[in-house]
């Protein structure tokens, strides 16, 4: 039951973050999906896996400014939410995966700045 709750509070916080971004077309739900095989990684309990395509794709996926603030936004209230996240590894994961995102994935990123 215990889980039931916090899967009902994280996609009411997802549905919070994403509503003053309406014109983005990228969701919450799409930014967590695209980054769910990074949970292992980032809470010291797995290897990176898949997690650098999740990034890749999420970077593809995030095209427009609306986008990104959208996708920052979700990042930055999940990892800010996650028990046990390594947040150095969380901000390290875009060198990590050769990526470059305009943002550090962290809960103290000003989201509104990222262009």
């Amino acid at each position: 039951m215990e889980i039931v709750s916090k899967i009902a509070c994280f996609v009411l916080l997802c549905m919070v973050v994403v509503a003053p971004h309406a014109e983005a077309a990228l969701t919450c739900g799409q930014v967590t999906s695209s980054l769910f095989s990074c949970l292992p990684y980032l809470r010291n309990t797995g290897p990176l896996g898949d997690c650098c395509s999740g990034v890749k794709k999420l970077k593809g996926q995030a095209q427009t400014t609306a986008d990104r603030q959208t996708a920052c936004n979700c990042l930055k209230s999940t990892a800010g939410s996650i028990k046990g996240l390594n947040f150095g590894k969380a901000a390290s994961l875009p060198s990590t995966c050769s990526v470059n995102i305009p943002y550090e994935i962290s809960p103290s990123t000003d989201c509104s700045k990222v262009q």
